[in-house]
């Protein structure tokens, strides 16, 4: 029996051969294993806005919404990864210092390469998304003789969102993304196919959109076109002796980047429940770059994609209408 078209809250996040979904009951995981079956399992979630209101607060909840998906999403990576059976080390060829290590060391020695993966992870995106948009403007604006300091917040935007599309079109090519790219977009289309009221089969699935205006792609594109406009106001009132100096100019920024990525989950949380012109222009970005992060999925996918979120659903719509 079909249901009635609605906006719901319900989000997910592409997992390695999964999906994470998160629903009125709860948060819930669906892996499609080396067997060819579907795990599905749910997994405990404790919000910091639940222990401190204030936390919950516009614009801050945008920030730690932001952290602790950052956090859950790592550990359900690397759940997603240990369930698939991509860690199973036994069919690995392994030389022999590998084996000692793993036999020393074990889980120690992985959670430690992790950590330091994703400590490189965060310095190499600092240099790509922060500091490399300053040098490029300081070396243009070094060629054009200072002329575009007025304009400099403008054009390290624009900068940043060229470094973005090309560093998403780049790792989009690559084997492994294409195929969480494929997840990504069975999130999407599961989402839509549960909000469009039809029942939730794979060939209903197939028939709806893989694009969906509350995604992480459209959040980080929406952080992208506000920082141009945060930032080139700010710039205005700061004198260009500081602007001239990159390490300087990169400190004064930071204590905006709260600020952006605060107004940019009120915006997304905006377009999730609203369909007016306004939000269809401003979306319109994100939603184009989801042609890049999402995949037409299989139907093996999808099939992983409905039971995820089947297990985070009720038989009521309303408990998960977006307030």
């Amino acid at each position: 029996m079909s249901k009635k078209n609605h906006k719901t809250s319900v989000g997910g996040q592409a997992l390695i051969e999964g999906i994470m979904m998160q629903g009125p009951k709860g948060v819930a995981i669906a892996v499609r294993k080396s067997d060819g079956s579907i795990s599905t399992e749910y997994h405990d979630v404790k919000h910091a806005r639940d222990k401190l209101k204030f936390l919950g607060w516009p614009i801050i909840r945008g920030v730690v919404a932001f952290v602790e998906s950052m956090i859950l999403g790592y550990k359900l990576l690397m759940y997603s990864a240990e369930e698939s059976g991509m860690e199973d080390l036994d069919d690995v060829e392994m030389s022999k210092f590998e084996k000692w290590l793993n036999d020393k060391f074990g889980e120690k020695l992985m959670d430690f390469i992790m950590g330091v993966a994703t400590v490189l992870g965060f310095a190499l995106a600092f240099v790509i998304f922060f500091y490399l948009p300053v040098f490029i403007f300081n070396r243009l604006n070094f060629v054009f003789h200072d002329v575009l300091t007025p304009w400099q917040g403008t054009i390290e935007g624009v900068i940043k969102i060229v470094i973005f599309i090309v560093y998403m079109l780049l790792v989009s090519r690559m084997k492994d993304i294409k195929r969480l790219f494929m997840y990504h977009g069975a999130e999407h289309k599961s989402i839509c196919c549960y909000e469009s009221g039809m029942e939730l089969t794979v060939e209903n699935v197939k028939q709806c959109s893989r694009f969906h205006p509350r995604c992480g792609t459209s959040f980080m594109f929406v952080m992208l076109i506000l920082s141009i406009v945060v930032i080139t106001l700010f710039s205005l009132v700061v004198p260009d002796e500081l602007k001239h100096n990159r390490i300087i100019w990169m400190l004064i920024k930071l204590p905006l980047v709260p600020l952006i990525m605060g107004i940019g989950y009120e915006f997304i949380k905006y377009a999730g429940k609203h369909d007016n012109a306004l939000v269809k222009i401003l979306s319109a970005p994100g939603l184009w770059m989801q042609r890049i992060t999402t995949k037409e999925p299989d139907d093996d996918i999808i099939e992983v994609g409905i039971a995820s979120i089947k297990a985070v659903i009720t038989d009521n719509p309303e408990d998960d209408e977006i307030k």
